[in-house]
């Protein structure tokens, strides 16, 4: 299950953002995962429910953007949406494509809640 190893470098991420910032805490963490990328949506939230305990992220809100996959075909140069890696080509076919989007995986926005205070 690599989507542990994910979330404990988010939460790594976010902490470190955070501390630059002066925060005690984050209040939402928005991510953007592609549908094409290997994270699997079930394993992705039970290692998020662990890993974020006692950090930064514990009482925090997690929005996440799923990105459709996106392809063009080498072959025709046709753009096409793609549900699975390996779909063909839907003007000619052929299974020669370059994915576009929907491999992403990336911390788009963290919401800060409080600052520190000295």
């Amino acid at each position: 299950m690599h989507e542990l190893s994910i979330v404990l470098n988010i939460v790594e991420m976010v902490e470190k953002e955070a501390q630059k910032a002066g925060a005690q805490a984050i209040s939402v963490v928005e991510l953007d995962i592609g549908k094409l990328s290997t994270i699997e949506p079930a394993a992705f939230d039970f290692a998020w429910k662990h890993g974020i305990r006692d950090s930064v992220l514990e009482q925090s809100e997690l929005k996440i953007n799923y990105i459709s996959g996106k392809g063009r075909c080498n072959e025709c140069q046709h753009q096409f949406e793609i549900e699975a890696l390996y779909d063909p080509c839907p003007e000619c076919g052929s299974y020669f494509s370059t994915i576009t989007e929907g491999e992403e995986l990336r911390i788009k926005s963290i919401r800060i809640e409080e600052k520190l205070t000295t």
